[in-house]
């Protein structure tokens, strides 16, 4: 079944056992976002989140996946079922606040270059600062790794208005990310091999590729919870997060200097496996040597995705941070964006 609505932008949330980020959540979706349709999306849930959405929400479209599709599939098999001009993708674990909606849609309307924006992603436990997922805007390093506005790896910055702004980012985040539906499906969506995590960043360097841009709108505001469905410290979690960073690097780096780019990404990655074993999680180390097996495992596929992304790219990404962000943060002790005198986005 094929969902039409009239007005243009449809809010759509994933959910995988979530029944208590729904009772806490929906109410501020459903109150601060009128004119939207908003969907839930439920990936096989073995708790009620389903009969508790169409007991207590029976305005909002429920669409049910027979088996847990994980993240990317989910939301690709989902949102084929929905028509909008624009999605919001939004995490369950989400709070929205009045007007959150209608700063963003405007900016990208009036650029139609926009293909995706997110909104100032602050903690939804310590709401005067940022949130680890997005903060001000997401950004990436010559290397692959990801950081934001507001947060450098375990360093969050207070909001003091100081990303009030509106300005282009590398990528936007996934807990809250709108992103014009014509440039989705032109994408195919998310990557389906990542499963999860990662898969934001993947999309928006594609995206980027294409000749879009990201942006980041400081007008909106939303609280995010963070690690609802795997805490910080689990090592499937790293496991998702290394190999899908390793994946989106191989897949989407348009430089010279890919061999060399990526050997320095694999022994950083070594060191950062030694670091887990030796501050006791071996857990999360073994789990980055897991994840580098499995892209050689699987390296057919993501040769050929590379093959296919170089074949269609029109222009290379734009604003990667040309230090390595590993280096300026644990030896030359950066600990804000600020520090970093990033040149952003010159063309």
């Amino acid at each position: 079944m094929v969902y039409k609505q009239r007005l243009s932008v449809a809010i759509v949330i994933l959910n995988w056992n979530g029944q208590k980020y729904l009772a806490q959540f929906l109410p501020s979706v459903v109150t601060h976002s009128s004119g939207c349709t908003i969907f839930v999306v439920d990936n096989q849930s073995t708790d009620n989140s389903v009969p508790f959405v169409q007991e207590n929400y029976p305005n909002i479209k429920l669409i049910q996946h027979e088996q847990n599709l994980g993240f990317c599939v989910g939301y690709n098999q989902a949102i084929q079922q929905i028509e909008a001009d624009y999605y919001i993708l939004l995490n369950s674990d989400v709070e929205v606040t009045a007007g959150w909606v209608t700063p963003v849609i405007e900016l990208m309307e009036s650029h139609p270059v926009i293909a995706a924006c997110q909104p100032k992603i602050k903690s939804y436990y310590k709401p005067s600062f940022f949130e680890y997922a997005g903060a001000g805007g997401g950004l990436l390093d010559r290397f692959g790794y990801p950081f934001c506005r507001g947060r450098l790896f375990q360093s969050i910055e207070e909001d003091r208005g100081q990303y009030n702004d509106a300005v282009p980012v590398f990528w936007a985040s996934g807990a809250c990310l709108f992103v014009r539906a014509a440039a989705y499906h032109q994408m195919h969506g998310l990557e389906p091999a990542f499963f999860a995590h990662m898969e934001e960043i993947d999309l928006c360097w594609r995206l980027q590729n294409q000749g879009y841009q990201i942006w980041y709108c400081g007008k909106s505001e939303v609280y995010h919870v963070g690690g609802g469905t795997l805490p910080a410290s689990n090592p499937r979690k790293t496991f998702l997060n290394f190999r899908n960073g390793l994946a989106l690097l191989y897949k989407n780096f348009a430089g010279k200097n890919l061999f060399a780019t990526f050997c320095t990404r694999l022994l950083l990655d070594w060191i950062a496996a030694l670091t887990f074993i030796s501050s006791g999680q071996a857990a999360d180390g073994l789990a980055v040597f897991r994840a580098h097996l499995a892209i050689w495992q699987n390296r057919k596929y993501w040769y050929k995705t590379r093959a296919e992304q170089m074949l269609v790219q029109k222009s290379p990404a734009k604003g990667v941070y040309s230090r390595s962000i590993v280096w300026d943060y644990f030896i030359r002790q950066k600990r804000s964006y600020r520090e970093l005198k990033f040149k952003n986005f010159t063309s």
